[in-house]
């Protein structure tokens, strides 16, 4: 083969490999999220909706935390099963420790009217901090309100509008239908919209 025919050959190479585009880079690897990180992200709502089934600060706290523990022994689950197992175990603890209240109020309750004395006042005779502003007023009338639901409507409420969970891993959460959770949740903005009209 004739040199000067090989030199063109490869400049014909050369030419086209400058001329074709460079590989695309490889997207770099995104990490796989954390449990830790997941439950980072949910504490702060997961407070709210125990504090609004429990209405005590205290036992919100302690059952956030014990749901939060539970969800370590299932940390080798796969990340799209962690927030309907944890709603689901927070659920059941709610519902355990409304339980609980219900056992020291009938106790302490019955042991008052036995010794004579005066009905326990439960109201918090603290300042009401939510008064600061509007905003906070809003807020609080709209946790009275939501507090004021059945549980139920409550939870399916809080799961479909506060979470932004789907029908279905509501319905999961709920251990019920999704047809219930439509109801539930058609019945608690009936009765929010009602309770918050003079707000406006």
């Amino acid at each position: 083969m004739d040199g000067g025919m090989v030199a063109t050959r490869d400049a014909t190479r050369a030419t086209m490999l400058a001329a074709m585009p460079a590989p695309p880079q490889a997207a770099p690897p995104v990490p796989d999220p954390t449990l830790d990180a997941f439950l980072d992200g949910i504490a702060a709502r997961a407070f709210r909706f125990a504090e609004a089934g429990l209405r005590h600060r205290d036992d919100a706290m302690d059952v956030v935390q014990d749901a939060m523990i539970r969800m370590l022994g299932y940390r080798e689950r796969p990340a799209a099963e962690w927030t309907p197992l944890f709603w689901t175990i927070l659920r059941s603890r709610i519902i355990d420790g409304q339980r609980r209240q219900r056992f020291r109020l009938t106790w302490l309750t019955e042991s008052a009217d036995d010794d004579g004395r005066e009905d326990i006042a439960w109201a918090d005779a603290g300042p009401d901090p939510s008064r600061a502003n509007d905003g906070r007023e809003a807020y609080a009338t709209f946790a009275v309100a939501l507090r004021a639901l059945p549980a139920r409507q409550r939870e399916a409420f809080t799961l479909r509008i506060l979470e932004e969970l789907d029908g279905a891993t509501t319905a999961r959460v709920m251990g019920c239908s999704e047809g219930s959770v439509k109801t539930h949740l058609s019945r608690a903005r009936d009765a929010l919209q009602k309770r918050l009209e003079d707000f406006r």
